[in-house]
């Protein structure tokens, strides 16, 4: 009977968020699974939407006997704390060698991101990696899913037999990444032997808004993938799209590819890179202003029979924002956007005045700004005030239950309504609407916190879509960022020249 560990740590780390990721963020996720040990992993993760749901099942087909070990996820913010790094790696590592302990183990599954940035180890997740081999040896295989804003390292190619990203931005896609590695796995095993692997990085950073595989160039950029991978026979061609707020030497694109020898997998590399090369130009975003998106919004809005949708990509709740700064708000009230809901507004102290009014009060906020240091003063009208918790329903996230404390929905001008949570949450579920009582399809204009995850669940019900970019740190341009340790060669952005000393 083939024995497998199972497990994982998952955190994107922004390097210039203003909000450390500490163990507290582990513990209290909002829309994710909370900490799991070996004793609740399986339970918990079998029905969520996390990548380890898939391997699960994968290996439950195959009839794989898991060992499960701890598994952890905080939203996207800044870099992770060592004390919180080193508590779940800790955990997990812990439970491996008791793993090891009850008997022999054919292999080991991680659920990984590829993005993580610890206080003492930028690249986190080769960090994990180094340790789990050094734990198991040279001859056990490894393989783990990744999330394709990941930044693929030579340390995590190095120490993993294959690695499977997401293929979807928005990541709808997540459970099957999962069984696709658990799959790798199970054929690693079978072969008896390493795969031939060839790993190549792209020398400009892609930035997030033009990751979206919905729409080119990436859809095609994804397509082409496909049809390379088929033609070369790989075992697999991952792409990583990259995450362009990680300081450090490998922050990028990069591509792994995985085959039963070399060539192939030189080959296929290779010829990802060059598609990718040749797109450059393709990438370049085309983004608004707050005060032009807000304008147009309503505009098209007064002749739409479907929500406007505007993305407010800058404050992403998963980039590394933190939720709650006020620009695009500001902007709806200024010119008086009639029927726009914005969600969301991250500020417990605000959600604690407003339960503490109760429903139907006046009450003066403060409103966000405490990542920073810019609120928003408002005479706020309190519409409904819930817990906070609800069921996702969409695409990318059904099936999570999502906690984000006491939550309320607040008029702060006429005609204007913003939802107010405890916890943060990208926008990326229809859900977070319907739980304070409003039908998001029957709405003039939806703000939402979120660069593309929203895409899954709300470009379906929208007219339109427009990328603004109000105040935050997930900047749309990353060349804007203060970069001081990426690698020799790479440019900040497709199109430029400039490149890193």
């Amino acid at each position: 009977m083939t024995r497998i560990a199972i497990g994982g740590f998952l955190h994107e780390s922004h390097s210039f968020a203003p909000v450390p990721t500490t163990w507290a963020d582990f513990l209290s996720p909002g829309g994710w699974p909370a900490v799991q040990r070996s004793a609740t992993l399986l339970d918990t993760l079998r029905p969520s939407a996390v990548p380890a749901a898939g391997a699960i099942k994968a290996a439950e087909a195959a009839g794989v006997t898991l060992a499960p070990l701890s598994w952890g996820f905080a939203n996207p913010a800044g870099p992770v704390t060592a004390e919180a790094f080193e508590r779940l790696a800790a955990l997990i590592f812990h439970d491996l060698q008791a793993a090891l302990d009850e008997g022999p183990l054919d292999g080991l599954y991680l659920d990984l991101h590829g993005a993580m940035v610890a206080e003492h180890f930028p690249d986190a997740e080769g960090e994990l990696l180094r340790r789990a081999r050094a734990i198991l040896g040279p001859d056990v295989p490894i393989t783990a899913s990744l999330d394709p804003h990941c930044n693929l390292t030579a340390a995590m190619v190095q120490h993993a037999d294959a690695l499977a990203p997401f293929r979807t931005y928005p990541h709808v896609d997540m459970k099957e990444a999962g069984a696709r590695a658990m799959a790798l796995l199970l054929e690693r095993i079978k072969l008896g032997r390493p795969f031939a692997k060839a790993f190549r990085q792209l020398d400009y950073l892609i930035p997030i808004t033009g990751q979206c595989t919905l729409v080119p160039p990436m859809a095609d950029a994804m397509a082409a993938r496909a049809a390379l991978a088929s033609r070369m026979g790989v075992a697999e061609l991952g792409l990583c799209f990259g995450f362009p707020y990680a300081d450090f030497p490998d922050c990028g694109v990069g591509i792994a590819a995985y085959a039963v020898d070399q060539a192939r997998a030189d080959a296929a590399a290779d010829g990802l890179l060059a598609d990718l090369k040749a797109r450059e130009a393709a990438f370049v975003p085309d983004i608004h202003t707050a005060k032009d998106g807000v304008a147009k919004a309503i505009k098209l809005a007064d002749k739409a029979r479907k929500p406007i949708v505007l993305a407010d990509t800058q404050d992403n709740p998963g980039g590394g924002g933190h939720g709650d700064t006020t620009g695009l708000l500001a902007e709806l009230i200024a010119q008086r956007a009639e029927g726009a809901v914005l969600a969301l507004i991250n500020d417990a102290e605000s959600a604690r005045a407003c339960h503490a009014a109760g429903e139907g009060a006046l009450v003066p906020l403060s409103l966000g700004g405490k990542s920073d240091g810019a609120p928003l003063a408002v005479q706020a009208r309190v519409l409904r005030l819930t817990d906070g918790g609800f069921m996702c329903t969409g695409p990318m996230a059904g099936g999570n239950w999502a906690d984000l404390g006491p939550t309320a929905l607040i008029s702060p001008a006429p005609g204007v309504r913003v939802i107010v949570t405890s916890r943060k949450m990208q926008a990326y579920d229809q859900a977070l609407f319907r739980h304070v009582g409003i039908e998001p399809s029957a709405q003039r204009i939806l703000a939402l916190k979120s660069s593309v995850h929203f895409r899954a669940d709300f470009q379906p019900i929208a007219e339109a879509v427009l990328v603004v970019a109000a105040p935050g740190p997930v900047v749309a341009d990353p060349a804007t960022l203060p970069f001081t340790k990426l690698r020799p060669g790479l440019r900040l952005r497709p199109g430029d020249n400039r490149r890193t000393a």
